[in-house]
Parts: structure tokens; sequence; C-alpha cells
């Protein structure tokens, strides 16, 4: 969003767990991510810092200037927020607990003011600790991929009908897409979601996202997701070091 903008910023990277010590030390009131501090102001949660950022600089806009179209676009905005984006972190958090061999692609092109061998190598209790804050659980994991069909059908919907998806980003496609794109770090969720239109929304909104999990989910949970399925290929997993910094300001994943 800072990139749309033409905001100038200065990217922190923060290891997931450890941020919320680190947010507070900085004098950020909440424990969350996205943080941003601007003209003095700290302003946290990708909402809360959309609106801030169409206050302060309101062209390129990032909610429609009519009224019914902006209703439509806040609520995809909430429910990508408060919906989709815990489901995506609970699904990472789980399946980073059953196979993290893969935890040094999500540090690719970050700075996180220690060598990424070291963070690699103490990454067990930060997995842990983050799954648990998620909640991330076997139960939560067979409640999530149940429904995400439903979750799938609800956002090729409104790309449809035009709320996201379009030719100009808007917060909710901000706010749905990099979750999405979190999801398609997923190898097993790969073929469900890479072809259908909120995958093809994600990979336009995120081109480039750090991160690679392997197939680690039971088959018999991914029954509900295997509608439209095509093989993987080693192209689905791009983890690009140059990866755009406001798409990183936006990850998911904490």
């Amino acid at each position: 969003m800072l990139e749309r903008k033409g905001i100038d910023y200065r990217r922190v990277d923060l290891l997931p767990a450890l941020h919320k010590p680190i947010l507070r030390a900085l004098g950020f009131s909440g424990a969350t991510v996205p943080a941003l501090k601007l003209d003095g102001e700290r302003v946290q949660g990708s909402r809360a810092i959309s609106r801030k950022l169409d206050e302060r600089q309101p062209e390129p806009r990032l909610f429609p200037a009519d009224p019914s179209q902006r209703t439509a676009v806040e609520e995809a905005e909430r429910w990508g927020d408060e919906v989709l984006q815990p489901a995506a972190r609970r699904l990472s958090w789980w399946m980073l607990r059953r196979d993290r061999s893969t935890i040094g692609t999500f540090l690719e092109g970050t700075r996180i003011g220690i060598p990424h061998g070291l963070a690699v190598r103490t990454a067990a209790p930060i997995i842990w600790t983050s799954a648990r804050i998620n909640r991330a659980s076997d139960e939560s994991a067979r409640a999530d991929l149940a429904a995400l069909p439903d979750m799938l059908d609800r956002i090729d919907a409104w790309i449809d009908a035009g709320v996201i998806g379009g030719p100009e980003p808007n917060a909710a496609d901000y706010q749905i897409g990099t979750s999405v794109r979190l999801l398609l770090c997923l190898e097993d969720l790969v073929p469900p979601i890479r072809d259908r239109p909120a995958g093809e929304m994600a990979m336009r909104v995120v081109p480039d996202y750090a991160g690679r999990v392997p197939p680690v989910a039971p088959a018999e949970l991914l029954e509900p997701l295997r509608s439209r399925v095509r093989p993987v290929s080693p192209s689905d997993f791009v983890s690009s070091r140059s990866e755009s910094p406001a798409a990183r300001s936006s990850r998911n994943v904490s």
C-alpha cells in the first residue's frame, strides 16, 4: 500500500513471537503487525493503516469514492482481516510445526538483525510459540481446511462482482490477496487455489512472496479442496530475494 501511494519508507523485519516486546519498546500500544510510524503517529493493523494512508494521501485511492462501493470494499476488507487472515496464519503455523525443513525460505530478503542460519537453527521454539499464540492445532486445521472452499468461493464472488480484483487494487485486495498468497506458500494448497480467480488475484497483488512448506496434511483433510486440482510445479513456489518491500510489509505470518 505504501508503494502504491508513492510514500517513501524504511522497512523493519521482526521475527514472529519476538515482535511483541519489540513493538512495545518502539512505543506501539498494541502487539500486532503490520505497524507503521507515519508523520510521528503510530498506527497498527492493516485496516487502520489503509485508512490513515488514504487520509494522508488521497490518490490513488484505497477506498472507492462511491458510498455503496466503499461499503462493499470495507466489508470484504473486514472479513479478510477477521476471518481469512487468522485461518491462513493458523494453517501456516500448523504445517510448519509438522515440517519446518523449509523455514529458511521465509527469511529470504529479510533483514532481521541476526544471521539467517542462526534464525533457522533456533526456529523450533519460535514456531511452537507462534502456533500456540495463533491457536494452531489439529482441530483448528481440520476446521479451517473444511471451511476453506467456502472462503475461496466468497473471494471469487467478490471478484466477479468487481469488489476486488480490478485493475486498480483497493484496501480489500491487499487485505485478502496477501492472505491467499500466504496459503499459496503451502504446497498442499497450491492445486486447489492457484488457478481460480482468488489465486490469480493474489498473484497479481503479491507476485513474489518468499516461503514454502512441503506437503504435510493428511489426505483426508484435503478432500474438501480437491474439486479442482492440477499438478504442482517448482515455479509455483517463487521465493524471490527481490520481493517487493510493499508486499513484505503486508506479510501475514505473525
